[in-house]
């Protein structure tokens, strides 16, 4: 088929209409004025109930499109979908005698001034309600012009709705994901190049409202301590930055007025959660804070791990943190405190403090984040 004159512009507004569905409304305007018909639209087509659904039109009554939708759908004669990519009309679908007695062109077609509808599928998958490109063609049958312009649309409209549908899966996982961050106990501060705050979760709002260990100036983030202040700029800098600190498991140290321990890991931030932010081309990476809090069940194998305790090393350390000083883990151990020191020395001497308090801090370093 030659292509007509303006082709190129109706084929950049259809893939236009992919990456923004909003435009697909003045694309079915288009479309029907390639085609020559008299109506136009995109509808969806149920495979087991038969029940359509009309997504964008031109040329049809508002009030027929809701007939359609609430009764004349199941009677339509698409009772079974032909296969993707080829446009078929009323003939070819049934016999048309039997179809001009039926209540689908008596009912619906026929008051409208029109014999025949034309249908193609664009969509190739084996979804349940597939996307079908639909033509009124007036007064007439489908010609074989207007045949092949709907068949020359077919492979341009299909890539544009898979588009649609790539995009439409991938907000839904951005958004689910974002829930999921919403929903975490540990804080969650996106960012971007400038340490601005892109999005943070409740929980990161918290710890900001209290305007101490981290807070919001002119909507940037920026620590009580100058170290930590020059460290999140040097490492937010860059997206690069950002991956090389979270791979290398870098955490940057925080402490409260009050002498309270926090600590924030950098977190390369995934595209998917970087699309569902609100500006998400300039988010370059995420910060996961939380209070420095000893969760004895998540942190003891790590601890163990991490600084080869023996298991009655292990015990003591735990009833320090848990319980108190030497003489109740003692008492709570039901050993001798000569025997709990002698644990004690050997755990400062494997961990490289000198203080029962260093060591409680040390402890709730190793604590979950996401278990508080």
């Amino acid at each position: 088929m030659p292509r007509p004159q303006g082709h190129s512009e109706l084929i950049e507004s259809i893939y236009d209409a992919g990456l923004h569905p909003e435009l697909w409304s003045d694309v079915v305007v288009m479309l029907n004025a390639f085609i020559g018909s008299r109506a136009c639209g995109l509808i969806s087509k149920d495979t087991v109930s038969k029940s359509g659904a009309t997504h964008y039109y031109c040329g049809v009554d508002p009030h027929y499109i809701q007939l359609y939708s609430e009764t004349y759908s199941r009677y339509d004669p698409l009772a079974r979908l032909p296969r993707y990519g080829e446009v078929r009309n009323i003939p070819d679908l049934v016999n048309f005698d039997e179809y001009r007695r039926g209540r689908f062109y008596q009912e619906w077609l026929r008051p409208q001034g029109c014999i025949d509808v034309a249908n193609v599928v664009l969509e190739q998958s084996n979804s349940p309600c597939p996307m079908l490109l639909t033509v009124i063609p007036g007064r007439e049958m489908l010609d074989a012009e207007q045949r092949a312009r709907m068949q020359f649309l077919v492979p341009h409209a299909s890539r544009a709705l898979m588009i649609n549908r790539a995009i439409e899966r991938k907000l839904q996982r951005a958004s689910a994901l974002a829930d999921v961050v919403d929903r975490l106990n540990a804080g969650v501060i996106l960012l971007d190049a400038g340490c601005q705050i892109i999005h943070s979760n409740p929980a990161a709002e918290t710890i900001l409202a209290k305007d101490d260990v981290l807070r919001a100036i002119s909507g940037r983030l920026v620590t009580r301590s100058s170290e930590a202040n020059l460290a999140l700029r040097n490492i937010f800098r860059d997206p690069g930055e950002v991956a090389m600190a979270a791979a290398d498991g870098r955490k940057i140290s925080l402490t409260s007025h009050d002498g309270s321990h926090y600590g924030a890991h950098v977190i390369a931030l995934p595209s998917l959660l970087r699309d569902g932010a609100n500006e998400r081309s300039s988010a370059v990476g995420a910060l996961l804070v939380w209070k420095a809090e000893l969760d004895s069940r998540s942190s003891a194998g790590l601890i163990d791990r991490t600084f080869e305790l023996t298991p009655a090393e292990l015990r003591v350390l735990q009833s320090i943190v848990e319980v108190g000083g030497v003489p109740e883990t003692a008492v709570a151990l039901g050993i001798a405190e000569t025997t709990v020191k002698t644990h004690l020395h050997r755990v400062f001497a494997k961990t490289g403090v000198s203080r029962q308090a260093d060591l409680v801090k040390l402890a709730a370093g190793f604590s979950n984040p996401l278990l508080h």
